[in-house]
């Protein structure tokens, strides 16, 4: 099976050895997406609900990038500074998503990239 590295400048770029998204077949796997604007690579905000919705814009640019959507999303992991920020991410999440809900995981961690709150990672599936 061959791989395709999905790259798109409407998220960030990679701030190391990864790429934003890799299409193996019918799945793409979504690299880890924190709250930095792609055009500054700065954190949006200290805000957290800021942080999450500018996570999921960073996610949907890549999925685009890779010719799909939110729609395809099958699994979806949230790492945590916070584990209290976990209601404002349902409360967020129903903005980009419609039912069937994506598989999902939140998982609480002492600290990420750039001071970020929140990380996100997902895997698409396009085919069938």
């Amino acid at each position: 099976m061959t791989r395709q590295a999905i790259a798109t400048s409407s998220a960030p770029s990679a701030i190391g050895t990864y790429s934003q998204a890799i299409r193996a077949g019918d799945t793409v796997y979504l690299s880890g997406q924190i709250p930095l604007d792609p055009q500054t690579m700065e954190l949006v905000s200290p805000d957290a609900r800021a942080q999450i919705h500018q996570v999921f814009r960073n996610l949907c640019a890549v999925a685009q990038a890779a010719g799909s959507d939110f729609d395809d999303l099958v699994k979806l992991n949230i790492y945590l500074t916070d584990l209290t920020d976990f209601p404002l991410v349902n409360e967020v999440m129903a903005e980009y998503f419609d039912e069937p809900y994506p598989a999902r995981a939140a998982i609480g961690v002492s600290s990420l990239p750039k001071g970020a709150r929140v990380e996100m990672e997902g895997v698409l599936v396009t085919g069938g």
